[in-house]
């Protein structure tokens, strides 16, 4: 009898590659943001991503904080990237065509682009934002629209994510939108232990407000972030906005201006995108019913969560389940 050959085991699957397009004058802090999110994070966490950065012109670049960053890479990392994030850039400074050619290319290849900040400038360059709206910090909008008509700028919402282009408006919201790649490649509860082991406040979709307006009398309202750690640690209760406002020592009415002002969302909203990213995590993690699930994120029942699930994300619990065990 012939012998049994032992079974090959499978290749794992290669890790997702992140490219950050770094310049002179880099500002570090969307760099540093992307890499917590993408870079390793022990072996308790699987590892879907690998970042490494390059530079039109490799070497010793300069950043704004003053002390250098060594760049090893040129714009060739980029031909074998999956996701290229241009971390910044100064808006004055024009990209060379080197670069714009490298980016179009990418994004030809089906590349997806994260620019942040200034580096919006470079995909609208190309034209991958015209007719399309964009996140661009307040104090470039202005800019912005003078040099690229044809976009449509916002300058009120952290991020937009339109798939194959993504913007964010401040250096800020890189965490966040970067998050939300994880969340949407490699599920909630994937992005909820980056989250966590980064220390990271409650993610922000990209509805919400880059910065809250000046108001035109008294104080500017207290941090909210009180609150939101008070609610997520409270999903499975009934909380009524009356009683987020006696939380917060304030009337329900000017609850809903803070929220409004400063995540561009109703309290309720907030709170039911809170549930249902708890109720993704424990639908891709555990073998939990349906009705217990409702019930551990303050959901009521299964036909609430069901017919919740469904408006926001247009599928079934069962059919995320299958998709994302």
């Amino acid at each position: 009898m012939p012998l049994d050959c032992p079974e090959t085991p499978p290749t794992p699957p290669s890790p997702h590659r992140v490219v950050a397009l770094v310049a002179p004058k880099q500002e570090l802090y969307p760099v540093t943001s992307a890499s917590a999110v993408f870079g390793y994070h022990g072996s308790d966490i699987p590892q879907h991503y690998s970042f490494s950065l390059c530079a039109e012109h490799p070497g010793s670049l300069p950043t704004t904080l003053g002390v250098p960053i060594q760049v090893d890479n040129g714009l060739e990392a980029i031909d074998d990237a999956d996701t290229v994030v241009i971390a910044g850039w100064s808006w004055t400074l024009a990209p060379s065509p080197a670069v714009l050619h490298s980016v179009s290319q990418a994004h030809a290849r089906g590349v997806r682009i994260v620019a942040v900040c200034a580096g919006i400038f470079i995909p609208a360059a190309l034209g991958l934002l015209d007719g399309r709206r964009a996140s661009v910090h307040w104090e470039l909008s202005g800019e912005l629209a003078a040099r690229h008509p044809r976009v449509i700028p916002d300058d009120t919402v952290i991020y937009v994510d339109h798939g194959d282009v993504a913007t964010a408006g401040a250096s800020a919201a890189t965490l966040d939108l970067c998050l939300h790649q994880v969340f949407q490649e490699y599920g909630a509860a994937h992005a909820m232990r980056i989250g966590r082991q980064l220390a990271a406040g409650p993610h922000r979709e990209g509805c919400q407000r880059q910065y809250p307006p000046l108001p035109t009398t008294g104080p500017m309202p207290d941090s909210l972030a009180p609150l939101l750690e008070w609610l997520l640690s409270r999903l499975p209760d009934q909380i009524t906005v009356e009683d987020m406002a006696a939380y917060s020592g304030v009337s329900p009415r000017t609850l809903t201006r803070q929220f409004a002002d400063q995540l561009g969302v109703p309290p309720a909203r907030w709170l039911l995108e809170r549930r249902l990213a708890a109720t993704r995590a424990l639908l891709e993690e555990t073998d939990l019913p349906v009705e217990t699930i409702a019930t551990r994120v303050g959901l009521s029942s299964a036909v609430n969560l069901r017919r919740r699930f469904h408006t926001a994300l247009r599928t079934t619990p069962a059919a995320y389940r299958r998709s994302f065990r």
